[in-house]
Order: structure tokens, then sequence, then C-alpha cells
């Protein structure tokens, strides 16, 4: 009987973000000490730019598995000795693997099975594969669908230019079926131009569509993917028209009330779009869900039901500070979703340039 094993593959539309830290000072007197404390705030360049982040992965990721038909039954190599989708492939009989070619050309020149070095979350794994013969191509194979590069879109945060690091989606991309953090390799920030948008639906989120350019001259090089997003080096800051800067807030000025984002819907043009902070949680470590928001602008109700995929890391704006970031919409409610507070994304930003 033939095994049910479904192909997955890794499917990435997100938001991106860009980072800043400034230098002006506020000075306060304390009456009980009568002494004067100089307290720093962060100056950051607010983005809402649509962008495209084309990433490589660290290794080989497994992004589907598949029952290989030879002249006599019907087998899955790879599934049957325990790997999963999400994995990524470090190295095969001790060589180490940076592209699918290479996973292809190895397991081709194999006399017999193969020892299979693994990422799997936090784990280092090894695994005995036998591959097969494919009955109509003739080909050796594992059963195993895998690639190196991930790409999407998503909308700039924040920039900072002191440091001069874009951040991206204030949250990290991950396997969808694993739910495993991907480690980068290398990768391009580019700018993007909206074509169109899906809107969302109860039950189904929405989606910005569009397309990349730029490649000869990418805005920045992709230094870093982790659970508060995608951090970037600038390499062409004139590739991306950015705005006037503005201090953040951090997340004790954060309240309950009228707020807007900024975010891209059509071409290259950066609109305001009035929202809900409905909730605010005072947190003590970094998440990507601090704030709860919902859309009220009846603009970007009409034209894509709320918030969609895509909008990820456009930022939020109340008080003329900037507050924090959209990391994730309601699935069954497109109009609420989620957003990280600044202070958590600076605080990272601020490691990358080092």
């Amino acid at each position: 009987m033939k095994k049910n094993i479904k192909k997955a593959f890794l499917v990435f539309c997100c938001t991106i973000a860009v980072i800043g830290i400034g230098g002006l000072a506020v000075n306060y007197l304390n009456e009980s000490a009568q002494t004067v404390q100089v307290v720093s705030e962060k100056v950051l360049i607010p983005g809402g730019q649509s962008v495209g982040i084309k990433m490589d992965v660290k290794g080989v990721l497994v992004v589907g598995l598949e029952e290989i038909e030879t002249e006599d039954s019907v087998v899955s190599p790879g599934y049957d000795a325990g790997i999963q989708i999400g994995d990524i492939i470090l190295s095969i009989d001790g060589t180490d693997v940076y592209y699918a070619k290479e996973v292809i050309d190895l397991i081709e020149k194999a006399d017999g099975a193969v020892n299979i070095k693994v990422s799997r979350k936090e784990q280092t794994l090894e695994f005995k594969v036998a591959p097969v013969k494919e009955y109509k191509s003739g080909q050796y194979k594992m059963g195993i669908w895998v690639k190196e590069k991930i790409a999407g879109i998503g909308t700039l945060s924040f920039y900072d230019p002191d440091n001069n690091v874009f951040a991206a989606l204030g949250h990290g991309i991950y396997e969808s079926k694993t739910n495993t953090l991907l480690e980068t390799d290398k990768g391009q920030l580019l700018p993007t131009e909206v074509k169109s948008i899906r809107e969302g639906v109860s039950g189904i989120p929405g989606e910005i569509r569009g397309i990349f350019y730029g490649e000869e001259a990418p805005i920045g090089i992709v230094k870093e993917n982790c659970e508060f997003g995608i951090y970037s080096i600038g390499t062409n800051i004139d590739g991306i028209n950015l705005g006037k800067p503005i201090v953040m807030a951090y997340q004790d000025q954060v309240e309950e009330g009228p707020a807007y984002i900024l975010t891209t819907i059509d071409g290259n043009k950066v609109e305001k779009f009035e929202i809900e902070i409905t909730h605010v949680s005072k947190q003590k470590e970094a998440d990507s869900k601090g704030i709860e928001i919902e859309v009220t602008d009846e603009r970007l109700l009409s034209y894509c039901g709320g918030i969609v995929q895509g909008m990820s890391g456009s930022p939020i704006i109340q008080n003329d500070r900037l507050v924090g970031a959209v990391t994730h919409v309601f699935v069954n409610n497109p109009t609420k979703g989620y957003g990280i507070f600044a202070e958590w994304m600076v605080e990272k930003g601020g490691t990358i340039a080092e």
C-alpha cells in the first residue's frame, strides 16, 4: 500500500522593516536627588515601502517528500529514514552542501546508502538513506524535494541612519510545517512595485502581489533572520524613498486609542491608514505580539479587507512617535492583528551593526 505523503512547499509573503537609532537627548530634573539625568531618545526614519526579500538558507531546505516508483515497488527512502519537511541538509557523506544541485549530484554518484546530516530546530541529526532508481527516468533519488532560496514581499518598518541598518517584518521567516526559524546565509533587500492585492476574508488571509527590481543595486544585504525580523546592512540608501525621522516610543508610552500605519497598497506610494490600538501588553521580554490593533480606515477596509500578507513590518505611529510594527493578522478577522514594540526591534538592530 502506498504511503500517503503530501508534498509541502514553503510559502513566504511577509513584510519588511527598517531600524533607526538617533542621538536626540532630553534632560529632566530628579527633584528628590536634585541631579540632572540624561535620557537618550531613539530617532527613526519610518518606512512603509513594499520591499522584496531574496534569501539563501544555510544548507539546503527540505520542502517536500514524495514516493519514488521503482521497477518493482513504490518507496520513499527519505521519509522512511526519518527526514522531515523543514530539515536543512548540511552534508552528505561528510561533504558540505549549499545548493540543491549539489545534493542531486552527490545522490546520483552515490554507491549505495549515504549518511545525511541535517539541522532540525536546534538539533543536528544524522540519517542513513539508500537512494533508489526511478523506473521512468533511470535516476537515483531519495524522494526529497529541496531548495536553497526563498523569496517574498514585505514592508519596511524603519531605518537606522547611525548604524546603517534596515529591519524587516517584526517577525522571523519560518518553515511553515515545522515552525523552524530559517538560518540565513546571505540575501538581498530589493525595491518592489505593488501590482495587485488579494482581499482578505475570514479564514483566508489576503496577499500583496508585486515585482522585484534593482537586483544589480539592492537596498541592503540581509545579515540575519531572527524572531523579531529580517535585518540588513544598507548598500543603496538612495534606492528607497525614505521619509522624515521621528522619535521612537517606549512601550510605557504606548496607549489604547487612535493611531495609524504606513504601508503600500498600490505601486510605490506609501500611504497613511487609520487604526485603533485596542490593547497593550506590557512586556519584560521581547515578543512579536505586544500590541493589538484594529483597522478603522474605510479605504483600506474596502480595498483589501484589512491587514493582508505583505503588510508585516508596516510601522505603527501614535502621538507622532513610532510605537511598533505590524506582525500578524487574525486569520478569522482580517481587520485585526498584532504588532511588536519598536524598542525590541531597535534593540536587536543595534547588535547587527556591531
